[in-house]
């Protein structure tokens, strides 16, 4: 049999040459991934926001493990000799035996050692690893397949590398991409403690795509045919030989744990959900100006993207955004855009006078702006210079005109000349055709999934629609022409974030508009929101909704949807500052200082370690709104028919709401338990170690 289906966890040993017990101030840790200094996906932001914390707990004992790509490597890595004396005889020794390392700082925050393995270099090694591949694991992995070959190469240099090195590793891999490196630390006995994650599964992805039911039927699947029938079959057998040789087996989110015990048939050890780091203001509205502040470059944008059309008050417009891969169902744009035409009718027939921008910020295949959107810029910045022109001419009139102390004749201010340009500039502001929808030309716009849907549900940024759609097939860039912000800049200046993905193993989406103050859309489907409804009784009113598709159908979902859109458009502006000081408060939660303490704990469970480092952070807390009811049983009448006073008692008093939310407390409260402080927050409603309620929610 295969070694991928019949090894035990621990039928391989590995683990003989560490001490019964000592220091871990001796180990070294190496953390090894495809998107070490190499943005491809979400594991790029997993490393980059995480390497401060870990070069702060581990020093010079930390190494990064990635491949090198010369054109990031000139922009992100300084290049320099290995520090570490063992790691540069292991070094040399490989680049005298015909393969290309590089030693070197990444240059983010926390500047961590990166060691960069070019796989191209040692290409003439792959039959002979392909081979060594199928004589030990039964994996065969076809010729045409580069990404698989690029594995096979980095699998086996990552295995050279840390088998040149003495003992007392630990060994970090991500994903299936750096998990063969991690099988042959096993096969080859190196005393190695491996930790593999899957920030998901192959196979879980392939089918959420193929529009089946895939939660309610995890335990039904052949997981076997249904990896060949997408020709996938080999890069599914090296991520499960990873998982299953792996000394601690780790996921980021539950849902996602559920999923890897049914396709890659082993329970996840413990659950690591992914964090950011959170820059803390000292003044509690700075992210609040922020947000004003990126809101106006929005603005600005939309001025120019529908001139001529601009018949909507854009004090009365918010902005929503849904951005990340573009996976049509997997992400949500589908339901998204459904529910986006709902409330366009909503809005319509309630005579709202919000107007609702919806920016779908996913790459697509494309080949250039759109010459329409590129000319309402144009537009906007002449109407800008032509205004400011007139400006100055009737300030220095208005000034003489005060100098030799007379008021000035209104009428005579503003001569021929400076009505023949304004004239001119509104004559330029007149166009023949819609607003456009993309702001680029796409490539294969027949077939696009959103600009098709788009067309279906008849969304054509006409005046009379109260929704407008602005789909940007391209990542945002501050040098942009068109819309030059990043997308740190764009997030704080929309209002929502909606994100109603079917398949989402954690979400960094919501993630970053939570610690940036911005409320969010995410479901039950996504780690995200299975973790916030985890350690938040009322995710609601922090302005974390959570849309239920698991045990809704479509149509129901998108109902739900939008509910919640309607419902965000009824809030008055003063409600969303009041949301966005509660969405703000929940940053700590996803803090990697309380959530990137796992390594330590999973090497002392696994190899028999003593650890002097910390391991866990202090747990906190945050109340709930002080003017949110406690719970849901709690907000209910105790019966179906209550008095009219009851309902003037319980009226909404915004006033009163943003005084409580002012007062409410911030600071985090501890959770002692028998067992020490938790290194992340339970439930609202959990109880502690002594089997007493939580905490109680307090004021200052």
């Amino acid at each position: 049999m295969p070694l991928a289906r019949s090894m035990s966890i621990t039928s391989l040993s590995g683990m003989e040459e560490w001490d019964e017990e000592f220091d871990l101030e001796d180990a070294v840790l190496f953390e090894i991934a495809w998107e070490v200094a190499n943005k491809v996906g979400g594991i790029y932001t997993v490393i980059q926001t995480k390497a401060r914390l870990t070069v702060e707990e581990w020093g010079e004992n930390y190494f990064l493990v990635g491949p090198y790509v010369e054109s990031n490597v000139r922009t992100q890595v300084e290049l320099i000799e290995p520090t570490n004396p063992a790691l540069k005889r292991t070094i040399d020794k490989m680049n005298s035996s015909g393969c290309k390392v590089y030693f070197g700082r990444w240059l983010i925050e926390g500047s961590p050692y990166v060691v960069l393995i070019d796989v191209a270099f040692t290409a003439w090694s792959l039959d002979k690893w392909k081979t060594e591949l199928w004589n030990n694991f039964s994996i065969g992995v076809p010729w045409f397949d580069r990404e698989a070959n690029d594995a096979v190469l980095f699998g086996f240099l990552t295995a050279w590398l840390l088998g040149e090195e003495p003992p007392h590793i630990l060994a970090h891999f991500h994903e299936w991409l750096a998990g063969l490196g991690l099988a042959l630390c096993r096969q080859r006995l190196l005393p190695v403690a491996t930790i593999f994650t899957t920030h998901a599964t192959l196979l879980g992805r392939y089918l959420c795509a193929g529009s089946v039911d895939f939660y309610n039927n995890l335990a039904n699947f052949n997981v076997d045919k249904e990896a060949g029938d997408r020709q996938i079959y080999h890069r599914y057998c090296l991520e499960r030989t990873a998982a299953r040789c792996a000394h601690v087996f780790t996921t980021v989110s539950q849902i996602t744990a559920v999923e890897a015990e049914h396709l890659l048939k082993r329970k996840p050890d413990i659950i690591t959900p992914n964090g950011l780091n959170v820059k803390k203001f000292s003044a509690m509205h700075e992210f609040q100006n922020l947000h004003a502040q990126s809101k106006n470059r929005i603005q600005e944008f939309v001025r120019g993207h529908f001139y001529g059309h601009l018949d909507f008050n854009l004090d009365k417009c918010l902005f929503l955004f849904i951005a990340g891969r573009y996976e049509f169902s997997n992400k949500g744009a589908d339901i998204f855009l459904e529910a986006l035409a709902r409330l366009n009718y909503l809005l319509r027939v309630n005579h709202s006078d919000v107007t609702v921008v919806a920016f779908f910020i996913m790459p697509a295949r494309t080949n250039n702006f759109n010459v329409e959107t590129l000319k309402g810029q144009a537009v906007r910045k002449q109407l800008w210079d032509t205004a400011h022109t007139v400006k100055e001419r009737f300030g220095k009139k208005l000034y003489e005109s005060l100098l030799i102390g007379q008021l000035p004749d209104v009428s005579k201010m503003l001569d021929k000349e400076d009505f023949t340009m304004m004239k001119r500039a509104i004559f330029a502001t007149q166009r023949q055709c819609q607003p456009p929808i993309c702001t680029h030309n796409m490539l294969e716009d027949s077939t696009d999934p959103i600009l098709t849907c788009i067309r279906r549900i008849g969304l054509f940024n006409s005046s009379a629609d109260r929704v407008k759609v602005i789909f940007h097939p391209e990542f945002l860039s501050s040098t942009s022409p068109l819309l030059p912000m990043d997308y740190e800049e764009f997030v704080r200046g929309c209002h929502l974030g909606v994100f109603p993905s079917y398949y989402e193993p954690w979400g960094y989406t919501p993630a970053e508009c939570t610690v940036m103050g911005i409320p969010s859309i995410s479901t039950n489907l996504s780690g995200f929101g299975c973790f916030m409804e985890e350690h938040i009784a009322d995710p609601s009113a922090y302005g974390i909704y959570i849309l239920d598709r698991r045990y809704r159908g479509v149509d129901e979902s998108c109902n739900q949807l939008t509910s919640y859109l309607f419902q965000f458009c009824q809030q008055s502006r003063r409600a969303r500052i009041i949301q966005r000081n509660r969405t703000e408060r929940l940053s700590d939660l996803l803090d990697w200082r309380y959530l990137g303490r796992v390594r330590p704990l999973t090497l002392a469970r696994r190899g028999n370690v003593h650890s002097s480092r910390k391991t866990s952070a202090q747990g906190f807390r945050y109340p709930r709104p002080a003017s949110v009811p406690p719970s849901p049983a709690l907000s209910r009448h105790s019966s179906p028919h209550h008095s009219e006073a009851e309902d003037e008692d319980d009226r909404y008093d915004e006033d009163e709401e943003a005084e409580k939310d002012r007062l409410n407390i911030r600071q985090p409260l501890a959770l002692p338990t028998k067992k020490g402080p938790l290194p992340y927050p339970l439930p609202a409603t959990a109880a502690n170690g002594n089997g007493d309620r939580a905490i109680k929610s307090e004021k200052n």
